[in-house]
């Protein structure tokens, strides 16, 4: 087998390949060899064929899968014996004239095909220890707590019926029915409905105009769906809904108590500020990890050399061109809408392929360096993360990862990533920064 470069410029690579007629007739009696045994033929006793009849027959079938196994196993040797690595799948291509093809399908010419690919580039990462980090960090106070215990036992409020108007935090029954064009829309009418004025959790408008109302007025409420509804056959439609409302109540004070935390599934309220705060410092928690994620992809982006594979980042941008456009397609909407133009979402999209592309790499050869690795253990806990997600049909969904192992080596990635994130953290310099629950909370907005 010769090998010969055609091609190298940059990562891009292209090889010849010629494997010489006599070593593909070589490998084609040693095969018809191989079938003797195997074959039945009339007129001959089993293992008695002649190779020189097996030719006649199977040669040409025997010799495609000799073109095959060649393609398949040697294309990963050729690479190697060069001590390169490929960044994705290479291109293999032959000849597409058929007569040629005849030729060396009946071993009276040398076997050549083509290798394309590119190869990994030479990735010049950061000194990790020299990385300097700012982690924000705020600490949980006794009053979000109470807040956030409130919240939780908004459900448990007691309410006293009243006989004067409906107004903000009162809660109101009611039963109404819902029409677009004078005609009544499915999922727009209920019966003994209850509502809390102020909740937001109608239609915008709709709370607003049931204000001043008391029980047993009859009245039309006018709205518009939005734009964005997410039943798409009423977003931006005007509707009618007739509403009877049948009482009002006034909020009575709410009061945390163990009782209270009992209904809550808890054992008493201070294990419930307890478990409140424990969560709240969670979520804190996770964004903050979050935060200093960012700030390292952001620094290994920035300061990482590399030329990138040109097919990888086409992937890449194809992969997000597709899912932006088709979410669009979904909504309906435009690049008008989103404030910008087809040239300049391609523009933007492309930059964001290039930078998912480099921290790709680098972030793999980091963890290659660092020998991490995902164990079974882990795979099997994402796994079990996702049947928790369905609840009812776990059996439905361990099934299919039993018969997607693709789908299962897809949990890994982030896991990976997860891991050589918190690789860079164990190195990089990281200094804490105090900041409140507000600038916490317009930082994750801001990231957002």
């Amino acid at each position: 087998m010769q090998v010969t470069e055609t091609l190298n410029k940059g990562l891009k690579r292209e090889l010849k390949v010629v494997v010489p007629r006599g070593d593909m007739e070589t490998k084609l009696t040693e095969r018809l060899e191989q079938m003797k045994s195997q074959v039945r033929l009339n007129g001959f006793r089993q293992g008695k064929v002649p190779v020189s009849h097996l030719k006649k027959v199977y040669g040409k079938q025997a010799m495609a899968e000799i073109v095959n196994d060649y393609i398949k196993n040697h294309t990963g040797e050729v690479l190697k014996g060069r001590d390169e690595r490929a960044a994705q799948q290479p291109e293999i291509s032959m000849t597409e004239d058929e007569a040629e093809a005849e030729e060396i399908l009946a071993g009276n010419k040398d076997f050549e095909f083509s290798i394309a690919y590119e190869v990994m580039p030479e990735i010049n990462a950061p000194e990790l220890e020299k990385l300097k980090l700012t982690r924000p960090v705020t600490e949980v106070s006794d009053k979000e707590v109470e807040e956030q215990v409130e919240q939780i036992g908004e459900s448990a409020r007691p309410y006293e019926e009243k006989s004067g108007k409906a107004a903000d935090k009162d809660r109101i029954t009611m039963n109404y029915l819902g029409k677009v064009d004078g005609e009544p829309f499915e999922g727009g009418a209920d019966q003994d409905a209850q509502l809390i004025l102020g909740s937001g959790r109608f239609i915008p408008g709709f709370e607003d105009q049931l204000k001043g109302a008391k029980a047993g007025d009859e009245l039309t409420v006018k709205v518009t769906f939005p734009e964005d509804y997410n039943a798409q056959h009423l977003a931006g439609k005007k509707a009618e809904f007739d509403v009877t409302l049948s009482k009002v109540e006034k909020p009575g004070k709410l009061e945390i108590t163990d009782e209270l935390a009992t209904t809550l599934g808890v054992e008493s309220a201070d294990k419930l500020r307890e478990t409140v705060r424990g969560q709240m410092e969670t979520q804190n928690g996770s964004f903050t990890r979050a935060k200093v994620k960012r700030q390292i992809l952001d620094e290994l982006d920035k300061q990482t050399k590399m030329e990138l594979p040109e097919k990888m980042v086409e992937q890449e941008y194809s992969n997000i061109w597709g899912q932006m456009t088709q979410e669009l397609e979904r909504t309906g909407r435009t690049f008008k809408d989103e404030g910008t133009t087809e040239t300049k979402a391609k523009k933007e999209y492309q930059g964001l392929a290039e930078r998912r592309v480099r921290l790709g790499l680098v972030l793999a050869d980091l963890g290659e360096k660092a020998d991490i690795q995902v164990s079974e253990e882990e795979l099997q806990g994402a796994v079990y993360q996702q049947v928790q997600q369905y609840p009812g049909q776990e059996k439905e969904v361990i099934q299919y990862f039993r018969d997607h192992p693709d789908a299962v080596a897809g949990l890994r990635a982030p896991i990976y990533e997860d891991k050589v994130i918190d690789f860079i953290m164990s190195k990089a310099e990281i200094k804490d920064k105090k900041v409140s629950k507000e600038e916490l909370q317009k930082m994750e907005e801001d990231d957002e």
